[in-house]
């Protein structure tokens, strides 16, 4: 259970100080960052398969035309949920960013409901409708929908969607789905090289040692996400996760000075409140559970 947490913890803080990282290679392009990190991401996952004696069964697994079309879906949808991600943090909207994953558990339970018919606890229906009134401000204080945040929760939902009904183990999963976007990646990594535009190798030996250890930047969290969730109960995880965007957002404010006017404050609130009331919810009814069955 320590050991869990540990890890819990461990990914949560990596991901929640990604701005820091990525916003060093804010002179390079979004799409080519993106490309680097699924390339370096195959290539650090291949090993630790190798390693692990598990290579020559991903290998096996990815000829299976079920497979390929499961994780090409979901694939596609970590794709855009990266680009989105690097390109919010290079451009200076780290704190909108953020709001895509304080949001991201309550569009899940959402998600749920409409494809699995799961049924919602009058506090669940709450936090949903605190987090709706939330977006709705912002919305009338961007005077547009934050489609950042909304983009970020809203593909790693259904990202999230996808590998609940996957049949393989993360490791697996995640070396299938960046075998399949290293193709075009690389293609786009190699003609940005033929037309003598790329960063990689021509904009100096820091921007090219960042950009493929961006690799296994993006992959050590997700294991350590994967260990952990086999050790830690999923309420558990539910609290933890909020350590990310919470990282995230104080950085976008406090580090790199990104404007959060208390018109902006408003919005924020009701998000913060949803998630405090699905948070309290959720363990209220454990404890309850676990009183029934004493």
């Amino acid at each position: 259970m320590k050991k869990g947490v540990t890890l819990a913890i461990g990914a949560y803080l990596l991901w929640g100080l990604f701005p820091l990282y990525w916003k060093q290679l804010e002179i390079v392009p979004a799409r080519e960052i993106v490309a680097h990190r699924i390339v370096w991401s195959l290539v650090f996952l291949a090993i630790v398969l190798a390693v692990g004696r598990r290579l020559a069964g991903a290998i096996r697994m990815a000829r299976s035309p079920k497979i390929l079309l499961i994780y090409g879906c979901s694939a596609a949808l970590l794709f855009i949920n990266w680009l989105t991600y690097v390109w919010a943090v290079n451009s200076g909207y780290i704190v909108d960013a953020s709001l895509g994953y304080f949001i991201n558990p309550l569009v899940s339970v959402f998600l749920g409901v409409i494809f699995f018919r799961e049924r919602l606890r009058i506090g669940q229906w709450a936090a949903i409708a605190l987090a709706a009134i939330g977006v709705a401000d912002l919305t009338l204080q961007y005077g547009s929908l934050p489609w950042i945040g909304l983009v970020l929760a809203f593909s790693f939902g259904t990202y999230g969607l996808i590998k609940k009904g996957a049949p393989l183990e993360a490791l697996e999963s995640q070396s299938i789905e960046m075998l399949l976007l290293s193709f075009p990646a690389a293609a786009y990594l190699i003609d940005l090289q033929v037309r003598h535009v790329a960063a990689f190798g021509h904009a100096g030996a820091g921007i090219t040692l960042l950009l493929i250890l961006g690799g296994a930047v993006t992959a050590i969290p997700l294991l350590m996400f994967s260990a952990a969730a086999r050790r830690i109960p999923l309420s558990m995880i539910g609290i933890l996760q909020y350590l990310a965007p919470t990282i995230q957002f104080s950085i976008g404010v406090w580090v790199y000075g990104e404007a959060f006017p208390r018109a902006k404050l408003v919005g924020y609130v009701f998000v913060w409140s949803a998630l405090a009331v699905y948070t309290i919810e959720g363990l209220t009814r454990k404890r309850s559970a676990r009183a029934s069955t004493v």
